[in-house]
């Protein structure tokens, strides 16, 4: 599986490392993911999903069948 954030599609970012001599190389920026339990109400039961953590603070705001609705996601296959 791909570090990709199964909600909002957030994804990894090339980035230069810049040294003290300003020599750069390149590097890769993560995104902080986490897999997380979250009761989805309408099918009763638990969802385990890798997330970002921005994904998690939205997801206090929005119901998870409204922010996957918006991504797309089936929540059946999970």
């Amino acid at each position: 599986m791909a570090r990709k954030c199964q909600l909002t599609g957030k994804q990894a970012n090339n980035a230069f490392a810049i040294s003290h001599s300003h020599r750069r190389t390149k590097k890769l920026q993560e995104v902080n993911l986490q897999w997380k339990r979250i009761w989805w109400s309408e099918g009763n039961r638990w969802v385990r999903l890798r997330l970002s953590t921005k994904a998690i603070k939205t997801l206090e705001h929005k119901s998870l069948d409204k922010f996957a609705k918006e991504a797309g996601l089936d929540l059946n296959r999970f």
